[in-house]
């Protein structure tokens, strides 16, 4: 990760976003000032059930419909979001209460408003995830690599900080850490190592219970172990992702099988992390030809 004296977040965006004022102007302050206000209450809040659960059949926390409630009054101050899901509620529903006919910009925003909220209880560092689209509807049926335009990972630790991937049409993207809740840029590019990596290699084996189910996943972990990587897992996929990115290279699984299901969803999780990964340099499509992280997808193929 390049590193130099903070600096503000207006003109880091406004080199990188010329020409959509509401996307630098409106949207992103707007989410990034959701996060601040996230991190805040979740310095005070107790940790308890609220007595629901969500579509996917999790059981929803006190925290979920926190973090759910600061997002989507964030949305309303965004004329140019249209419409948005979570995985606390993943039917797409429009955002303000008397739509607007779409205007030069219009997105559609996906989020998982608190990822990791089951390690919050022992003081863990927990995330945010959210997905920007480049259309006012139907995130889920556009193709990613197109349409998919900005991804956030919000963390909440020590330090409040945001990872922040865009990829507008032409360009190739970027990432970068904004340090919340001063909206200061902290590292203005955040690039993965080129292989091969020298010194401390990191593994994360997230639903490493599926080893005792498919002998190739306990294949996989021990040959981690005996190639002497250094574990670096924390239950939650937010800190998890972003300590590669800190150290700049990592491996992250998370493998499906019979007796243990998919726990990343494509539209909440999957997508806007990949985005992260591809703006860092990483995978086949990276800008730097492929930088050293291994995103191992739910479905068990890198």
């Amino acid at each position: 990760m390049d590193s130099t004296p903070p600096f503000p977040l207006t003109s880091h965006l406004t080199s990188l976003i010329p020409n959509r004022p509401a996307l630098r102007d409106s949207v992103l302050p707007a989410l990034l000032t959701a996060i601040s206000q996230i991190a805040l209450a979740l310095r005070t809040a107790s940790v308890h059930t609220s007595g629901t659960s969500n579509t996917f059949g999790d059981a929803q926390l006190n925290v979920d419909v926190l973090a759910e409630s600061h997002i989507r009054a964030a949305l309303l101050l965004c004329p140019s979001i249209h419409t948005a899901s979570s995985e606390e509620d993943p039917v797409e529903r429009p955002v303000h209460p008397v739509p607007t006919a779409p205007g030069p910009e219009a997105y559609t925003l996906a989020f998982d408003p608190l990822d990791g909220s089951s390690i919050i209880g022992p003081n863990f560092t927990v995330g945010t995830i959210l997905s920007l689209w480049d259309h006012p509807t139907s995130a889920l049926h556009l193709p990613p690599a197109t349409s998919q335009i900005a991804a956030i990972l919000g963390v909440y630790g020590p330090r409040t900080t945001a990872i922040i991937a865009l990829r507008l049409p032409g360009t190739q993207g970027t990432a970068f850490e904004v340090s919340l809740p001063s909206m200061t840029v902290t590292v203005p590019r955040i690039l993965l190592s080129l292989p091969p990596v020298t010194g401390t290699r990191y593994f994360a084996p997230a639903n490493l219970r599926a080893a005792a189910e498919d002998p190739r996943y306990m294949v996989l972990v021990t040959h981690y172990i005996r190639e002497r990587y250094t574990l670096r897992y924390s239950g939650g996929l937010v800190p998890d992702v972003v300590h590669a990115l800190v150290k700049g290279h990592g491996v992250y699984v998370s493998p499906v099988t019979a007796g243990s299901g998919a726990k990343l969803r494509r539209l909440y999780e999957t997508c806007p992390v990949a985005l992260v990964v591809e703006c860092a340099g990483g995978g086949r499509g990276g800008r730097r030809g492929g930088g050293d992280i291994e995103w191992v997808k739910a479905d068990g193929r890198g």
